[in-house]
């Protein structure tokens, strides 16, 4: 099953929601609503009319994003590093040690792997090894 593909600002916006206690429900009915200004007050600088336009393409795959999770079109180093924050509630340097090209060293059980897997654009390769989980960007051979 292939997930519907959103921006990172997008994942962003929803995690955020989430983590201040935002439910599905709310996310979906605000949109629907086109009511988004009461989500202001979460963080300022977000523009969360981008969610109501999201739905407002396919308001079928929007309540999909919500409900069973989404990938996301392309994911940075630093973005990988917000999400593991927002989204799994992981710190650098507790849960995982930072490299230039991604994570080394997660702490993650096996279902958060798993939905960290499906987020992930195909930029990123994750293994879990001996020494625990890595996240790396892959190199240009492993387009091939």
């Amino acid at each position: 099953m292939t997930r519907p593909k959103i921006s990172l600002m997008e994942a962003y916006m929803i995690e955020t929601m989430r983590v201040n206690g935002i439910t599905n429900e709310e996310i979906i009915a605000g949109v629907k609503a086109k009511d988004v200004s009461g989500w202001k007050q979460i963080n300022e600088k977000f523009d969360f009319e981008q969610l109501v336009a999201l739905a407002e393409k396919d308001l079928a795959a929007f309540e999909k994003v919500i409900h069973d999770g989404y990938t996301v079109k392309f994911v940075t180093v630093g973005g990988l590093e917000r999400l593991l924050s927002l989204k799994f509630g992981k710190e650098a340097g507790k849960d995982y040690q930072k490299q230039q090209a991604g994570v080394i060293d997660l702490n993650l059980d096996e279902p958060a792997l798993n939905e960290l897997k499906q987020i992930l654009s195909l930029n990123w390769k994750v293994e879990d090894g001996a020494e625990g989980i890595s996240v790396l960007l892959k190199d240009q051979k492993d387009f091939s």
